[in-house]
């Protein structure tokens, strides 16, 4: 696939305060490569130790997986850097609040903790639709902080969505139009 532009410039952060902010700026950066993939632009990092050891974007697209969120990929390149499938010393770093699948896969590999950008009221499962890391029953529990570089998280996605649906409206609007089909089709 040809890349495409994206209007939004990597952030470079400093390597001296290692907080949220920085972790979630490598996360972004992530979902800057997903949009030059025209892939829905979410990213996400796994720190372990101080350390990123795996960075991931949203892949369906590209690949025809709907399983192929920046989470899910994101969680098997920690368990492979790991050599074990339990990442509780873990903490994941998204830019949208995780689905229900990725918060479920969260859940099974005993995740940290989680910090994301942007919330999400209608899908997201960790305290927007639903909370699956607090579930009563669950015999693993995780805590999520949301918000975190929220702004620019939003800016992105909207973004993304606008210019897909301007492309939506032009192709709609040029296959309407009878001076876009080929002369065999036009009418005596």
């Amino acid at each position: 696939m040809e890349p495409q532009p994206c209007p939004f410039e990597k952030i470079h952060p400093s390597e001296l305060h290692r907080d949220a902010g920085y972790f979630m700026t490598h996360a972004y950066n992530e979902a800057i490569e997903a949009w030059k993939k025209d892939e829905v632009p979410i990213g996400a990092v796994i720190e372990h130790g101080g350390r990123i050891i795996a960075a991931a974007h949203n892949q369906s697209r590209s690949t025809n997986d709907p399983t192929a969120h920046a989470e899910i990929l994101a969680i098997s390149q920690a368990a492979h850097a790991l050599g074990d499938w339990r990442l509780n010393e873990c903490t994941l770093y998204v830019t949208k609040e995780p689905c229900p699948m990725c918060s479920g896969a969260l859940v099974i590999a005993r995740i940290g903790k989680v910090f994301f950008g942007l919330p999400d009221e209608k899908m997201g499962c960790l305290g927007g639709a639903t909370d699956l890391g607090a579930l009563p029953r669950s015999n693993h529990h995780f805590e999520s902080t949301g918000g975190v570089l929220e702004d620019l998280n939003h800016e992105i996605l909207r973004a993304f969505f606008e210019k897909k649906r301007a492309l939506n409206a032009a192709k709609k609007s040029a296959s309407n139009d009878p001076e876009s089909f080929p002369e065999e089709f036009e009418s005596p």
